[in-house]
């Protein structure tokens, strides 16, 4: 990260979340940018992040609404402004009252469903109220997750409930999750036209059981940056871009020199006859995600880099306890050096496996700057 090259990280206590603004702004243009081409709209999905300056970043780029994993999301978003959101977690009877308090304030706030159980509690909560909930079905197009089948007549008996019970029947949803199983271009680009087409597909099934069907919403990072038609569909959804990971690289979607997240560590001892080198940052820092067990290169808890960002491509952090990080060479060839080439108290810097796991441990982001300051950027968690 060529921006870090002058900035002064010794008056930071280890571990930190580093983000580098250079990265992050090129990821959102990438983003925007393919999207825009495919003539849909992007809803940033902003659950990665959980940060304002980064959905700010989004939505001056293009970004129209965002989506959101907690309700909790919702109300800071709300709070600064952001009107339009999804609530993209299939809603359950305890939330309704939240999300009627939020659209009652003003917030268009959208739930999804993927049953009759939970069109009937939208609908009786709803009624009860004297409320019109807007409601998305979510659609199942590859067996990964929730959702219903786009040729599961259980589709037109949800929509018929919604819509005949006075709920506002605002169209379908999908979150094409067996995309990060696909390796290499074609195998995105043909699940991204299978997310499209099945998603299409249960959108006309409404349409031609005389349902209203507005929105065909897909998305996620790998298929809207490998898909070539979005024919039928109104808007993508993707969150993790804008920080990458590992597993986006494993899979392709990035370049590891795409990814603006890391989190810096302090070496804090040796074992040499072993080969390894302590870190203060263990899974409370890290997590304990190992997304790319199952990819050609497996990195372990992280990819090492130096404290400027240069990735080492043969040191991994290979295991973590609560607050240790042990670092290897890749291949765990013991090695005699470790404490002449990473001496106590110097500074490394590990690439997230999934950056949404990885920021979920930190409160903040120290954020290099395009002009190579170091500034503070607020983080909330929490449900």
């Amino acid at each position: 990260m060529p921006a870090a090259a002058h900035v002064d990280f010794s008056t930071l206590e280890t571990p930190v979340a580093l983000l580098d603004e250079r990265r992050l702004e090129r990821n959102i243009h990438h983003m925007q940018t393919a999207v825009n081409a495919l003539g849909v709209r992007l809803r940033p999905h902003v659950k990665t992040a959980k940060c304002l300056p980064v959905a700010a970043r989004q939505r001056e780029a293009g970004g129209h609404g965002i989506a959101v994993s907690t309700l909790k999301e919702a109300e800071a978003f709300f709070a600064a402004g952001y009107d339009d959101i999804l609530y993209a977690v299939g809603i359950v009877p305890g939330k309704l009252d939240h999300v009627r308090a939020l659209r009652e304030r003003g917030c268009a706030l959208k739930v999804i469903v993927d049953s009759a159980d939970g069109a009937h509690a939208v609908v009786e909560a709803g009624r009860a109220a004297g409320h019109a909930f807007e409601v998305l079905i979510e659609v199942d197009v590859d067996g990964e997750r929730a959702g219903v089948a786009p040729d599961d007549p259980a589709l037109i008996g949800i929509g018929r409930l919604l819509h005949e019970g006075g709920a506002v029947l605002g169209g379908v949803m999908t979150h094409g999750g067996g995309s990060y199983h696909r390796f290499g271009h074609d195998a995105r680009v043909a699940f991204a036209e299978q997310e499209r087409s099945r998603c299409v597909q249960a959108a006309q099934h409404l349409r031609d059981a005389g349902l209203p069907c507005p929105v065909v919403s897909t998305g996620s990072t790998p298929t809207a940056l490998s898909a070539h038609d979005a024919a039928g569909v109104t808007e993508m959804r993707a969150g993790v871009y804008v920080f990458n990971d590992l597993v986006m690289a494993g899979l392709g979607v990035c370049r590891v020199d795409d990814v603006a997240l890391s989190v810096l560590t302090t070496v804090i001892g040796h074992q040499a006859d072993k080969g390894w080198v302590l870190v203060d940052a263990g899974w409370m820092a890290l997590s304990r995600d190992r997304g790319t067990q199952d990819h050609p290169i497996d990195q372990g808890y992280g990819l090492v880099c130096t404290e400027d960002g240069t990735a080492l491509d043969d040191w991994t952090v290979s295991a973590v306890n609560q607050e240790h990080g042990i670092v290897t060479r890749r291949d765990n060839a013991t090695s005699a050096d470790v404490r002449e080439r990473f001496p106590l108290g110097s500074r490394l810097r590990v690439l997230p496996i999934h950056a949404c796991a990885t920021a979920a441990q930190f409160s903040e982001y120290r954020v290099l700057t395009n002009d190579g300051r170091l500034e503070t950027w607020p983080r909330f968690g929490g449900w």
